[in-house]
């Protein structure tokens, strides 16, 4: 069993694929710790604010068979991996840390992410997960957070329900 720590994401009917997801880990892994969700900006592509959000879940799934898992259930909401790799996602998941596993590979498995430098992954899981030590850097997420270019002026949280302007 190895502790997981997601980062969820969606600029397509957003607040659908965000519901059906959070639902879908609770199925499959049972409790879920879950951020409050953040309306972030397009990183790398001009498209519509996303709405991000990060998930602590416990598995019995190696992190290669989780990264499958998520795959499918990000295929199940119509994600198109055809295009750039900066494009607009119905449904995004990744594993950010799984345990204080470094790891690369095989495929685009990276353990941790490099994504964690984006405000739209730290500040999620800083915000559930402070004292989680990164172990690349030997920093907790609440220092990395705390050190962020965008920490005074972090991205708005809104309410699921409420999420779409």
């Amino acid at each position: 069993m190895g502790t997981a720590y997601l980062s969820l994401g969606s600029n397509v009917e957003p607040e659908r694929h965000l519901r059906a997801a959070i639902a879908a880990l609770r199925e499959r892994f049972g409790a879920v710790t879950l951020s409050p969700i953040y309306r972030t900006r397009s990183v790398g592509f001009d498209g519509t604010d996303f709405l991000n959000a990060a998930a602590v879940i416990d598995s019995e799934l190696d992190p290669l068979a989780l990264n499958d898992w998520l795959h499918a259930l990000e295929d199940a909401h119509g994600r198109d991996r055809s295009g750039p790799r900066f494009s607009d996602r119905t449904l995004d998941i990744d594993i950010v840390f799984y345990d204080d596993l470094v790891m690369q590979g095989p495929g685009n498995l990276r353990l941790p992410r490099d994504e964690l430098k984006h405000a739209f992954v730290l500040l999620p899981l800083a915000d559930i997960a402070p004292d989680m030590v990164d172990p690349r850097s030997g920093r907790t997420l609440a220092a990395l957070w705390h050190e962020h270019p965008e920490h005074d002026a972090p991205p708005q949280a809104v309410p699921l329900d409420k999420a779409t302007p």
